[in-house]
């Protein structure tokens, strides 16, 4: 048996970026920051984890019509790595996270919400598995980031 699932919780560093493709479909890529911090002879520590995380479809949609620099954001998906060959002819490798539920957490903009609702698991809950299957693609294909 096996697992590939990813759960992060963390902040857009930016807005994120969205295109259609060749094919009709629609992909989103968000820039997500998690941190962690820890006291350490006295001093408070803290490291920034970033992460790429591509959406597809209506969910990529409505990622863009919604998200914005910023606002937290729960991702649950999996793991995906691509290769590509560079201008050089060298391999590349990028590994990201292929979402398939986003829920938006908090106020939009970053600010802190005030709704009772937000602070016990409310959002903006939306499933990737409620439109449909994720296109297929190969190393070869072209994804426009």
């Amino acid at each position: 048996m096996s697992v590939n699932k990813v759960i992060i919780v963390g902040r857009l560093g930016a807005d994120p970026e969205v295109k259609a493709i060749g094919s009709g479909s629609t992909v989103a890529r968000l820039n997500i920051a998690t941190s962690e911090s820890w006291v350490k002879d006295g001093q408070r520590q803290e490291k920034t984890e970033w992460h790429r995380v591509t959406v597809w479809g209506k969910l990529a949609e409505i990622c863009g019509k919604h998200l914005a620099k910023g606002r937290q954001v729960y991702v649950e998906g999996k793991l995906q790595t691509r290769q590509w060959e560079d201008q050089q002819g060298a391999k590349r490798y990028s590994t990201e996270i292929v979402a398939s539920t986003v829920q938006f957490l908090g106020a939009a903009n970053g600010e802190r919400s005030t709704s009772n609702s937000q602070s016990s698991g409310g959002g903006d809950d939306f499933n990737f598995n409620d439109f449909g299957p994720e296109p297929s693609f190969n190393s070869n294909d072209e994804i426009p980031f």
